[in-house]
């Protein structure tokens, strides 16, 4: 059966399938089949119980016993903090579209999909999700809501949406985490293929508001790997440029700086205290979203 339904959940599998109402399913479905208990609680029980110790916080209500277990801080919750309000954010920026020749689908397919797996989800649980998309600005944004027939107006977000225009993150989550009023989950989908530094003081911008941040990196293998081996034009899907180069020439250079990047990204992510996680677009979304929870459980 395992093998069964890793078959059924294969990546190219899931790009024939049209609309994400049946995508989201059909990955929610295939995350839980790997369960022994409902992934329902599972994925908001730590909101119920405990949230993670951010500075300012009354240390008053540290659990110590948690601590004990895990060398890290969490403050216990009471009832009137219990619901959660999801905020998924994600880049339809032009390099989303990026899809190389052995992709299934683009990095924007795969950021919709396991968005709007997560919006089923959290609604299933009768938790808030909110979406938005942008760019160099904000594009669309759906305010959170609980009621089941909100996932409707969040899949629509999600689909009447194409990747274009030039990426800008930073002043984007800047204004972001002003407009998120209310405390909450911030899951961030994006390739994150923008000025470190900026990005670096926009993350902590988001802690000082407290929210409990995830940083989702979307990647095509290609992107990590370039495995292009003889003479390539490579053409920017941001910038209106071409270049024809010989591809052995350019791949140390290139994996020195991509790697780099990604490096600096996973320093700030712990330094201010946000979780990331890696994501390419040739692995099954459920596997995706097994990992993402996995990260949210208070061992």
């Amino acid at each position: 059966m395992e093998a069964n339904r890793q078959k059924y959940f294969d990546p190219r599998v899931l790009a024939r399938l049209k609309g994400l109402v049946l995508r989201a399913r059909q990955i929610v479905e295939g995350y839980m089949t790997g369960l022994h208990r409902s992934p329902y609680r599972g994925f908001s029980i730590e909101f119920a119980e405990h949230r993670e110790y951010a500075p300012g916080d009354d240390l008053r209500y540290l659990d110590w016993k948690v601590f004990g277990r895990t060398d890290k801080f969490y403050l216990k919750q009471f009832e009137a903090e219990t619901n959660l309000v999801c905020y998924l954010v994600v880049d339809a920026s032009r390099s989303m579209s990026y899809q190389s020749a052995q992709a299934p689908w683009s990095k924007w397919e795969y950021a919709q999909a396991l968005a709007a797996a997560l919006a089923y989800l959290v609604l299933a649980q009768q938790d808030s999700v909110g979406l938005v998309t942008f760019d160099h600005q904000v594009r669309n944004i759906v305010r959170p809501g609980a009621h089941p027939s909100h996932l409707k107006e969040i899949l629509t977000g999600l689909e009447q949406i194409q990747p274009e225009g030039k990426t800008s993150i930073a002043p984007v989550l800047d204004e972001l985490a002003e407009r998120f009023v209310r405390r909450g989950l911030v899951v961030i989908l994006s390739d994150f293929f923008d000025q470190p530094e900026q990005l670096v003081r926009t993350l902590a911008h988001f802690r000082h508001r407290r929210h409990d941040v995830i940083l989702m990196q979307v990647l095509d293998r290609a992107e990590e790997e370039f495995p292009f081996e003889q003479l390539t034009r490579f053409e920017g899907l941001e910038e209106p440029h071409q270049v024809v180069a010989d591809a052995r020439s350019l791949r140390a250079a290139y994996l020195r700086h991509f790697q780099a990047a990604v490096r600096q990204l996973q320093r700030s992510c712990r330094e201010h205290g946000m979780e990331y996680v890696r994501l390419h677009t040739d692995r099954p979304v459920d596997v995706a979203l097994r990992t993402f929870l996995s990260r949210r459980k208070v061992k």
